[in-house]
């Protein structure tokens, strides 16, 4: 039985987006409210979290923010803990940038 090498692949690479979380800050409308990203304030589209019991956003609540919809409503800890990682993130990307700014090519 002869071994065949696998065809060959194409690897195609692709952005991801990430959801943020947000805490609510103003509601604005029945299915609008601001929120705060980072010290910046967002208008964002809350009817994708409407339940059936009228269970509305309410400022002081924390949501995922992907594209202008809040997608899904979060815990306190668990908006602190995603908000941490992102910005450990962040540290571990421009820690790696700046290594390799100042690292010499091995081309000379």
């Amino acid at each position: 039985m002869a071994l065949r090498a696998p065809a060959a692949t194409t690897v195609r690479w692709s952005m991801m987006c990430l959801g943020i979380p947000a805490l609510v800050v103003e509601i604005e409308t029945p299915t609008t409210c601001w929120v705060d990203v980072g010290g910046a304030r967002r208008k964002v589209n809350t009817s994708v979290l409407d339940d059936a019991a009228g269970r509305r956003v309410a400022p002081g609540d924390w949501v995922l923010v992907h594209v202008g919809f809040a997608l899904a409503r979060l815990d306190p800890d668990e908006a602190r803990s995603t908000l941490d990682m992102l910005e450990s993130m962040e540290a571990v990307y421009t820690t790696e940038l700046d290594a390799l700014a100042g690292s010499e090519s091995a081309g000379g």
